[in-house]
């Protein structure tokens, strides 16, 4: 057995947690939109055609944001082509992911299902083919009240009022050479100050992000986002980054360290957002936005970029079937993003439905949780406040990529208005179970734990399906509460929650 032990005070807070941490995305990529959300004619959609099997599960995961239309597919889209009568949308060659886009759902077609769903838009302009122009345009359509060209034509497709969008990012992963208009850091930035300053003028109260490097990985890293700033710093409010966890060598104790190469992806570029701001003199720092992040391997295109046959509308593709150690992976990344609750503001799981998602649709048919829904949930549902800093002993082991790592790896949040400290932990120990000990400081009550759950015992490959939803989270009775302090014992690659509430 190994052991851990932890001391929180509640006096130390890292950040406090904006509920936009928990947003997805969704993409005109294989069946997200089509056969996802969006499926006229199934048993449970509605008159506009969403499936309100795939909302009952969206409001379930505890989604708060939703980024759309992409992602790739947003550096060829003319976001004219999906507004207006239906039977009047053209059918365009989607070239991101060779598909015929069919623009039957567009802007304000994602609009009401956000709605619906009571989320929070993320709506993206394209940089890559456009510009500043076309980006002021669908900010006046979306957001003016009326009394204009645009604004009216808003009115005229049935929406006398306005969107009032606040969210919007520019552009997508400009430096990467799949991308459909594939900038230079210098050619970027300039059109992404020039875009924010006219959407600015627009609508002075929207809040915008500008893309960062499309991963660590890709060779512009850090500089590309020095550089972009540099032209755009006091345009802009927010930086994306992007990162997927992928495990080609099957090695699941470094794919399990995935969560702190995330950590270090945010620090090193919060370094540069800094440095930066220092550079210009700023008051104002750049907040983050983890726009796109998730487990993507078992699916994932290699080399050149996969071509889909035959040019067909919502084609099935990059549909990654998530087991049990890819849940551990994505509850580590949903640490990780608490853990630097300071900095990372927004934050998209890609995506939501079907392709890289947490829900998967049958056409014409059933939906259901894949194992990475759970850990999300949990946090997103759970993690509200602030998250607290952390003082750990731990045992160790070796990852090549990063040095030594606890097999602890924990968030703590506190939520002061209903006195509950949410404790999220993952035991990345494969083999021993795990003795841990929290002592919780700060001049609290008498602390009274009122739930535990885990997910643990699972082989490390098993699935979910829709006749079988197994692998989910169950009832704990391993914590317990001695005066200040939780004690609980972790399964071996587990998943833990627990929430104490105080007097």
């Amino acid at each position: 057995m190994t052991i851990a032990r932890m001391i929180v005070d509640m006096s130390f807070a890292i950040g406090e947690i904006d509920r936009r941490l928990f947003g997805t995305f969704v993409e005109h990529i294989g069946r997200c939109v089509y056969g996802g959300i969006f499926e006229p004619g199934h048993p449970t959609s509605d008159a506009r055609g969403f499936r309100q099997d795939v909302l009952a599960l969206t409001r379930e995961l505890g989604v708060t944001l939703v980024r759309y239309p992409g992602g790739n597919f947003l550096s060829g889209y003319d976001w004219e082509d999906g507004v207006g009568p239906v039977e009047r949308r053209l059918r365009r060659l989607d070239l991101a992911w060779f598909a015929t886009e069919p623009n039957t759902f567009g802007t304000n077609e994602f609009v009401d299902w956000c709605r619906v769903a009571e989320v929070d838009p993320l709506l993206c302009v394209n940089l890559g083919t456009r510009g500043a122009d076309d980006a002021r345009r669908l900010v006046e359509y979306c957001n003016h009240p009326g009394g204009t060209e645009l604004s009216d034509l808003r009115r005229q497709h049935g929406y006398a009022e306005p969107h009032n969008i606040r969210l919007w990012g520019l552009g997508n992963e400009q430096d990467g050479p799949w991308q459909i208009g594939e900038k230079t850091a210098y050619e970027y930035g300039r059109i992404a100050k020039e875009t924010a300053k006219l959407m600015r003028w627009v609508d002075p109260k929207v809040e915008l992000s500008a893309c960062g490097s499309s991963g660590r990985e890709m060779p512009t890293f850090a500089g590309w986002e020095y550089e972009v700033l540099d032209q755009c710093y006091e345009q802009v409010d927010f930086l994306s980054l992007h990162q997927y966890f992928t495990n080609y060598d099957r090695n699941i104790a470094e794919f399990l360290g995935a969560a702190d190469l995330m950590d270090r992806a945010i620090r090193e570029i919060v370094a540069v957002c800094d440095a930066v701001g220092a550079k210009h003199r700023s008051s104002k720092k750049i907040m983050l936005s983890f726009d796109e992040y998730n487990v993507w391997w078992k699916a994932r295109p290699t080399g050149k970029l996969k071509k889909v046959e035959g040019w067909s509308v919502g084609p099935a593709f990059n549909e990654e079937i998530y087991n049990f150690e890819d849940a551990l992976v994505l509850g580590g990344a949903m640490i990780a993003l608490l853990n630097n609750a300071d900095r990372v503001k927004i934050a998209c799981l890609a995506q939501l439905v079907n392709v890289i998602a947490p829900i998967i649709t049958e056409p014409s048919g059933r939906a259901w949780r894949q194992t990475i829904f759970h850990p999300f949930a949990d946090v997103a549902n759970l993690a509200k406040g602030f998250t607290l800093r952390q003082a750990v002993e731990c045992e160790t082991f070796t990852s090549k990529t990063l040095g030594e790592l606890p097999y602890l790896l924990a968030g703590v949040t506190h939520d002061r208005a209903t006195r509950r400290i949410a404790i999220f932990a993952l035991n990345r120990h494969l083999g021993e179970e795990m003795e841990l000990s929290i002592e919780l400081r700060g001049g609290l009550g008498a602390l009274t734990l009122l739930n535990g759950r885990a997910m643990a015992g699972f082989d490390l490959s098993a699935t979910n399906s829709a006749e079988s939803e197994l692998v989910r989270p169950a009832a704990s009775s391993a914590g317990r509460v001695a005066g200040h302090t939780l004690h609980a014992i972790l399964q071996p690659a587990s998943w833990n929650v627990f929430v104490v509430t105080y007097a």
